[in-house]
């Protein structure tokens, strides 16, 4: 899928890039990129389902063109959102900052990129690979439940990177309690799944028989 992206010519874009495995996709991950988008005023949401996650064992994960096409059935009937195939047909390993370059090469300095990822995951952005040019590259968007603490994150980043940190910012989502890993241990015991995705990507599931032990 090509990443361009209707707008006039002339104009900047802001975008919205959430990554993650989507294994599977789920209503906590709509929500919390309906959210930012309304928030932050984003023009589009594109979600990337990772190809080979560098932390995650291949081995353990669903096959790539299941996880797209899940994410596909979950977001088709919002007009301001969309899938990549980016990383899924990339050759190398899913790391963000080779996304995030990937965007920019494309639309240049008319871009103004936020990165849509959990709080949690904001923590550990030190262990990511050339973390600081994607610190500087845009700005993130640290989902999190409500109540979640803001400080690890400015005692991890805020000494070394104090203007970073107004460039992260956190949006509460109640469901953000749902998790994929949750999901998958529901079906694996059998027990329902419904309203924790959307309808026609629970039916996708058990069509294809994913998660079943």
């Amino acid at each position: 899928m090509s990443l361009l992206l209707p707008k006039a010519s002339g104009e900047s874009l802001t975008l919205g890039i959430m990554g993650g495995t989507f294994d599977p996709i789920h209503i906590g991950h709509l929500v919390t990129a309906e959210e930012a988008r309304q928030q932050f005023k984003l023009d589009h949401v594109i979600f990337i389902p990772a190809g080979t996650p560098p932390h995650k064992d291949e081995k353990t994960i669903s096959s790539a063109e299941h996880r797209y096409l899940m994410s596909m059935l979950a977001v088709v009937d919002n007009p301001y959102f969309t899938v990549s195939r980016l990383e899924i047909e990339s050759k190398h390993p899913s790391y963000t900052v080779d996304t995030v370059r990937r965007f920019f090469e494309i639309y240049q300095e008319k871009l103004n990129l936020y990165f849509i990822t959990g709080a949690d995951a904001i923590l550990d952005i030190t262990t990511w690979k050339d973390y600081k040019e994607l610190l500087e590259a845009c700005s993130f968007i640290a989902a999190s439940r409500p109540g979640y603490s803001f400080s690890k994150l400015k005692i991890i980043l805020g000494p070394a990177f104090p203007h970073i940190i107004k460039k992260v910012h956190l949006l509460e989502i109640p469901a953000m309690a749902i998790s994929s890993t949750y999901i998958r241990r529901r079906i694996a015991e059998g027990k329902t799944i419904k309203y924790l995705t959307p309808e026609p990507v629970e039916q996708y599931i058990y069509k294809n028989r994913l998660y079943i032990r």
